[in-house]
């Protein structure tokens, strides 16, 4: 009865970061109430050793600033000596999968733009952090990596190292996906939630686009969470509902948490070496004994790419090496998030026919409007319809709705008074999924 399990190692890809050390101790306020204590790597080497007398949280504050937490890369140099060492054949072949093959990286990439204030020197400009990884893969071709998307909801006051909970408030994430369309040739397919964090408006938005989501961090055990003051009580990544089991399911219209009959697939990820939502040999184990019931296992490994991933890969594999010899007629491979997917979907994503459509442009006459038309050749559109992204000649990236012509096989939009006019128009992108992942992006140039 055994199946298999799929190994998705899930980076949410934002860059470097640096911390001062009144950062710490800011954070040390928001996370645990502590505040009051003089600002000094003296003070912060004692919090770390868990020597200083803050109210019996020694421990807990100790680890939430362990040395994996706290060494950050803070520049790109050091982002790409990190990766150089561990996207090394030697690195990632030491302990191959079932299969023979080494390990997978997965990039969900931010975009980080239109901050007024970023202490933390995020890399700010539109595919900044997408340029980087996508020059890298060219690099590492042949083992697997994927570029996917990441997004950080615009904060109240336009800070870059912070994240909000609503996805409209500002039109960052329309203008990151229109550029990805027409500058970069490119539309997701699979997504990561910044700070694991979903609502409804995200969740529907989802629901038009992207079918593969792997943002669920839920638990067994949620004491610490509700002990967090910056988490407690739903306020943040909020996957308290969800399934507990490596298997992804559709979820729910009202709850995103709770199987239901959308479109997208939600799969679990849960971090690696974190304080909380963390990946542990029991969860290991529960995911090798899904596998031996015959249920395939999709495990969605969490990291960020400016701490050292190489150490968190690595407790990975001794988790692996620890429990699969428990389990001898199970098999496992390290995949790359998109092939996860279609595999646990099973045999369907096979034999479906990649998706195919045209988009033509029909100039003004004496009758209609200048129009674009697109127009279904093969395979299905996921969600109600394509993703249209218009470039205006200065330089504006413009998201709108088509007009629905045939149902699910043909769209159109018209250039006039109530949208734009079509001189003004430079670039048109229109890009889509199918259920399985498979995308297709159509052009038209003005310029």
């Amino acid at each position: 009865m055994s199946s298999k399990i799929y190994f998705v190692h899930c980076i949410d890809t934002e860059g470097p970061l640096y911390e001062s050390l009144d950062a710490k101790f800011q954070l040390l306020k928001e996370v645990f109430n502590i505040d009051g204590l003089p600002v000094s790597w003296d003070n912060f080497a004692k919090l770390q050793a868990g020597k200083l007398d803050i109210g019996g949280k020694e421990r807990e504050v100790a680890e939430f600033f362990n040395s994996q937490r706290v060494n950050l890369n803070r520049t790109w140099t050091e982002v790409e000596a990190m990766l150089d060492r561990i996207t090394a054949p030697e690195f990632r072949n030491s302990r191959p999968d079932s299969n023979g093959n080494g390990w997978v990286y997965n990039w969900f990439c931010l975009d980080h733009i239109n901050y007024q204030y970023n202490p933390r020197r995020r890399d700010i400009g539109f595919h900044n952090v997408f340029d980087f990884y996508a020059d890298y893969l060219q690099r590492t071709e042949g083992y697997g990596d994927a570029l996917h998307w990441h997004f950080h909801p615009m904060s109240t006051y336009s800070d870059a190292h912070r994240c909000a909970t609503h996805y409209f408030r500002s039109p960052e994430i329309f203008e990151i996906l229109c550029r990805k369309i027409i500058e970069r040739n490119w539309f997701p397919s699979t997504y990561r939630a910044g700070f694991n964090l979903e609502r409804p408006d995200s969740h529907w938005f989802l629901e038009q686009w992207i079918p593969f989501d792997i943002s669920n961090s839920s638990q067994e055990d949620n004491t610490l969470l509700e002990n967090s003051l910056d988490l407690r009580n739903g306020r943040a990544g909020d996957w308290r509902r969800a399934l507990k089991e490596w298997s992804i399911y559709h979820p729910d219209h009202d709850d995103y948490q709770r199987p239901g009959n959308c479109r997208r697939w939600i799969g679990r990820a849960l971090h690696l070496l974190n304080r909380l939502y963390s990946l542990t040999e029991n969860e290991v184990v529960r995911a090798f004994e899904q596998a031996a019931a015959g249920k395939p296992a999709l495990v969605g490994l969490c990291s960020h790419d400016f701490r050292d991933m190489g150490a968190e890969v690595e407790y990975v594999r001794d988790l692996i090496d620890k429990v699969s010899p428990s389990y001898p007629g199970v098999t496992y491979e390290f995949a790359e998030a998109r092939h996860a997917f279609r595999q646990v979907i099973g045999s369907e994503s096979d034999a479906a026919p990649a998706l195919d459509f045209d988009l033509t442009f029909n100039p003004a006459d004496d009758n209609d409007h200048a129009s674009i038309d697109v127009t279904l050749k093969q395979g299905s559109v996921f969600g109600p319809q394509p993703f249209l992204a218009i470039e205006t000649k200065s330089r504006r990236f413009i998201h709108d709705n088509f007009d629905f012509t045939d149902f699910g096989t043909r769209w159109s939009y018209a250039f006039y008074g109530d949208t734009l006019p079509i001189d003004d128009v430079a670039r048109i992108g229109v890009a889509a999924n199918d259920k399985f992942g498979n995308t297709c992006i159509r052009h038209l140039d003005f310029t």
